[in-house]
């Protein structure tokens, strides 16, 4: 289940750059969304089998690294300067994930990065083979990363997470 994004401001694409790919506001979120990918990960791939997915060369993602048209990026950046279709797009989930925490795990990533100004590491031409964070390789590896996670535990409230993840290893 790959999740396009995008923000507007003043009805207009906020990822928008009139000579890059993506623009500050866009960097900053997509980089957000990076910082925080292994913890998100719980939501988005809420089941055991979901991670069996996660192989290189699978046109799965398999680490935590950004392309652009890449798709074997975790995120892919469509779109090109001055085009109003421009989106971060997520590959990580499966059709089992709750919409709702899906996206509010996204949300809260991406503002993360915007509110703390994360710089956007360098695309990954050849993301099987870049040095990278691995994904989880388990729903129990993930969730450990969700409970260590500032921007996921404010976002969607301390109470909440622990009590997701205690669902989750029951």
């Amino acid at each position: 289940w790959h999740l396009h994004q995008s923000l507007r401001r003043n009805g207009l694409n906020a990822f928008v750059s009139q000579n890059e790919d993506l623009s500050e506001t866009g960097r900053q979120y997509l980089a957000g969304l990076l910082a925080n990918a292994r913890a998100a990960s719980a939501f988005a791939v809420p089941t055991l089998n979901g991670y069996k997915r996660f192989r290189p060369y699978s046109l799965a993602p398999d680490r935590v690294v950004w392309g652009k048209e890449n798709r074997g990026a975790l995120l892919r950046v469509v779109g090109a300067p001055r085009d109003p279709d421009t989106r971060i797009e997520n590959r990580i989930g499966e059709p089992a994930a709750n919409p709702y925490l899906y996206f509010a795990s996204q949300i809260y990533c991406g503002i993360d990065g915007m509110e703390r100004r994360l710089p956007l590491p360098r695309p990954a031409d050849t993301p099987y083979e870049t040095k990278a964070d691995m994904l989880p390789r388990t729903l129990e590896e993930a969730l450990f990363h969700l409970r260590a996670d500032k921007a996921l535990r404010d976002g969607m409230g301390a109470a909440f997470v622990d009590y997701y993840c205690r669902i989750k290893e029951a």
